[in-house]
């Protein structure tokens, strides 16, 4: 039986935040950092940094949706964000650090406002939920140097998380 494998698109703020929580999830075949949603072919990080090629940080998952359903990434990607913020996530400001779910075909695009309209209908925010829903883009992977920046500086990435303030919201919000 051939394995069938599909694609997602978030971006949640910073990308190193955002890998760990998918990457060892039975399913995930493969979690990228890289850049989208922007009118620069190939940017560099420090090129995205500057907040003026349109890119925003995200994260491209390849998973296999008999193992772990497009529902369950969005289910998971919410507990990752501040879905109220439209001026980025946490410390790291400005519409490079925006949250927006990149659809890859109708059914995502479907799945995606369903589960916006659910959080917002949830209660659970009092402000509204600004998170974009938009169709894919061309994605760009970062510098090798990003991939997987939790295994390659622990210390680094577990300081960026509560620095940032990423993981007191997690905890206030969904524990």
């Amino acid at each position: 039986m051939t394995q069938i494998l599909e694609t997602a698109t978030f971006a949640g703020g910073c990308f190193w935040c955002m890998v760990k929580p998918f990457d060892t999830l039975p399913g995930i075949e493969k979690v990228v950092s890289g850049y989208t949603g922007g009118n620069l072919e190939n940017p560099s990080y420090e090129q995205v940094k500057t907040g003026k090629t349109g890119h925003m940080e995200a994260i491209q998952i390849l998973f296999n949706p008999e193992l772990f359903p497009y529902e369950k990434l969005l289910d998971l990607y919410w507990t990752q964000v501040d879905p109220t913020d439209d001026g980025g996530q946490f410390f790291d400001r400005g519409d490079n650090y925006r949250t927006a779910i990149f659809y890859h075909d109708d059914v995502q695009k479907r799945a995606a406002e369903r589960s916006k309209a659910d959080l917002a209908a949830s209660g659970r925010f009092l402000k509204p939920i600004v998170t974009r829903i938009l169709p894919e883009a061309p994605f760009y992977p970062a510098e090798e140097e990003h991939q997987k920046f939790y295994k390659k500086h622990p210390d680094r990435y577990k300081a960026e998380r509560v620095e940032s303030g990423r993981d007191a919201f997690i905890k206030e919000t969904w524990e």
